[in-house]
């Protein structure tokens, strides 16, 4: 007999594979990859390496995610404190930066990265520098 969490994760696990294919569509995912990205990250505890699709808002090399049910979900963990490297697919590229997460009093959870500076594909750089 299969736990009752585990219905869950599976419904969340077919969402974000079909966001995934939204991503990849030529007919959406243009539409699509402007408000939603994939983060790639290492587990504090398992060292284990995780991707998951997030919805984001950029200004300039800050990017904001905001968790959506941050007590069901666990991934944003991994950037408390003085927070921690995270990969983020951007315009096609994949750019570095540091994650921190924050929850304010109403208990919103956003994580705050600051990409790399001088990577190929941000604003000011071009590629192949």
């Amino acid at each position: 007999m299969r736990s009752q969490d585990s219905l869950p994760k599976r419904a969340v696990g077919r969402f974000n594979a079909f966001v995934l294919a939204l991503r990849s569509s030529p007919r959406w995912g243009a539409v699509i990859r402007r408000y939603l990205t994939i983060i790639t990250y290492t587990g504090r505890r398992s060292g284990g390496t995780f991707s998951t699709p997030v919805g984001f808002q950029r200004r300039g090399d800050i990017v904001r995610i905001r968790v959506m049910f941050p007590d069901i979900k666990k991934w944003w963990r991994n950037f408390l404190g003085e927070g921690g490297p995270i990969s983020l697919e951007l315009d096609g590229v994949d750019r570095a930066g540091h994650a921190i997460a924050t929850r304010d009093e109403a208990g919103r959870v956003t994580v705050t990265v600051r990409l790399a500076d001088g990577e190929a594909g941000s604003p000011g750089v071009p590629a192949g520098e």
